[in-house]
């Protein structure tokens, strides 16, 4: 489920990456729009009804907004910075995920988690490419250095934002069905997104043709990673799904260099290096404990 829900994602982003002017909050709400569409069937079809049971409607809502903002968040930087750049650093929400569960669940936290914590924010300088580091002369750079700078911040913010909606979703488990998870994400996605446009004034109709198209597809898409990536939480523990989860780094590198023609610089190499190794000893980690306590 997993590894699905990573394609679909990554692909969205790929195809978010394609159009061009029109700004990432407006990318977002119509693709929430369309989840809202498609997923109201599958509803109905279920009987989940549409406010969930009454003890978990304040996680659904927490999961909703959270979650709905990391994706805003992402968008925003996958238009200001390289595809898998946007990616690696977004994707480093596993090392938090685990450190917001030691607080809130309670789940067991060591020394290993604080070293994979200065790893994922090593990985993220390495991305960030900081004049102060690294020089003002910089490669790998898309367009002005500032739009950069906004999309790792806009997209270290997602991934503490998704972080905290995996943790929720971990907290509900299989209390609540995955599709209504997926409706209060799109419903107060959408909402969310449409005050931002009307207080921004950045609502602008997209062109006819292969433009609607793709926002549709990113929608479909939408539906499906968010459906795949609920039912894995629902059915595995937090330490193989996040393992799982360095298939999108893998997936962004691939896509960028297949379709946008760009190679990967060495530095963002080594920053995925250090995305990965934390998230995967994070996994391994809780994967390992889990095992000892189970037998």
């Amino acid at each position: 489920y997993f590894l699905l829900a990573s394609v679909f994602f990554s692909v969205a982003s790929l195809l978010v990456k394609k159009i061009e002017g029109i700004h990432a909050v407006e990318i977002s709400a119509i693709r929430c729009f369309f989840q809202m569409l498609f997923v109201i069937p599958a509803m109905i079809y279920y009987k989940t009804g549409f406010l969930g049971p009454h003890g978990m409607r304040i996680f659904l809502f927490l999961r909703g907004v959270l979650g709905s903002s990391a994706m805003i968040l992402l968008y925003y930087a996958v238009l200001q910075m390289p595809l898998a750049d946007a990616t690696v650093i977004m994707f480093s929400n596993p090392v938090f995920t685990a450190l917001l569960a030691w607080i809130f669940l309670k789940e067991r936290c060591t020394i290993w988690d604080a070293v994979f914590t200065i790893s994922t924010l090593t990985g993220v300088v390495l991305i960030a490419k900081p004049p102060f580091l690294f020089g003002e002369n910089l490669s790998g750079i898309e367009g002005d250095y500032t739009n950069h700078i906004k999309g790792t911040v806009a997209a270290f913010t997602g991934a503490v934002g998704a972080a905290c909606a995996m943790v929720i979703l971990r907290k509900m488990g299989r209390s609540v069905h995955h599709y209504l998870s997926v409706w209060y994400y799109a419903v107060l996605g959408f909402v969310e997104c449409i005050i931002i446009l009307l207080i921004m004034h950045e609502w602008t109709l997209p062109s006819c043709g292969l433009d609607r198209a793709i926002l549709m597809a990113i929608g479909i898409l939408g539906i499906g990673g968010q459906t795949f990536l609920t039912k894995a939480l629902q059915i595995e523990k937090a330490g193989p799904v996040a393992l799982m989860r360095t298939m999108d780094v893998v997936l962004a590198f691939v896509l960028q260099f297949l379709f946008l023609n760009r190679m990967p610089t060495w530095w963002s190499i080594g920053g995925a290096l250090c995305v990965i190794s934390s998230t995967s000893g994070v996994a391994l980690r809780k994967w390992y404990s889990n095992s000892r306590l189970n037998n």
